[in-house]
């Protein structure tokens, strides 16, 4: 019966495609093939970060190293290791301070202090870096997906429902943390 349930929720002849067919049993299979495609698209995405990065010239980055890479080039301004946490959606700081200790030691960002918040900004080597990497990732990614006919409007159109996912999933770690 919860597989006949499940397979009426997609439009693929085999139900839903998951990781995990007992959560597509539920009330929401839907949400169980967005979840194996997270899972998906998040390793992919994470291994096109390193080698990307590997490729401008950098490698043995971590995928996080690479995003704090990004986000402290972000607008060419300095940031708080708070805002960087805040942006990434990471709890743990001090996973953002070894990164920075990382990326600092590599001459590609430099910190300072303003009162007693640490500042971080970009340094020219990591400037560098980062116009490399982009322009690589409009070579090798950019160009196949937009030549795949991909409609740019759509793909925004996901990333909001991605966001605002993020905040169901947010407040369910918070209630299952009480539990």
């Amino acid at each position: 019966m919860a597989k006949q349930q499940a397979a009426r929720h997609t439009d693929h002849p085999l139900g839903p495609i998951v990781s995990s067919a007992h959560l597509a049993a539920g009330a929401m299979p839907a949400l169980s093939e967005l979840e194996f495609g997270l899972i998906l698209l998040g390793h992919a995405f994470e291994r096109w970060m390193v080698r990307c990065m590997a490729a401008a010239g950098v490698p043995d980055l971590s995928p996080l190293d690479v995003l704090v890479l990004h986000t402290i080039a972000h607008r060419d301004r300095a940031k708080r290791l708070a805002d960087i946490c805040l942006v990434l959606n990471i709890e743990d700081t001090h996973l953002v301070t070894y990164s920075v200790k990382k990326l600092e030691g590599l001459g590609l960002v430099t910190s300072g202090r303003s009162g007693n918040e640490k500042n971080v900004v970009i340094a020219r080597k990591g400037e560098a870096v980062v116009a490399n990497y982009t322009k690589i990732r409009e070579a090798l990614l950019v160009a196949p997906v937009k030549g795949a006919g991909s409609d740019e409007r759509r793909l925004s159109e996901v990333a909001a429902m991605m966001r605002a996912l993020s905040g169901h999933y947010d407040q369910a770690a918070r209630a299952a943390a009480s539990l």
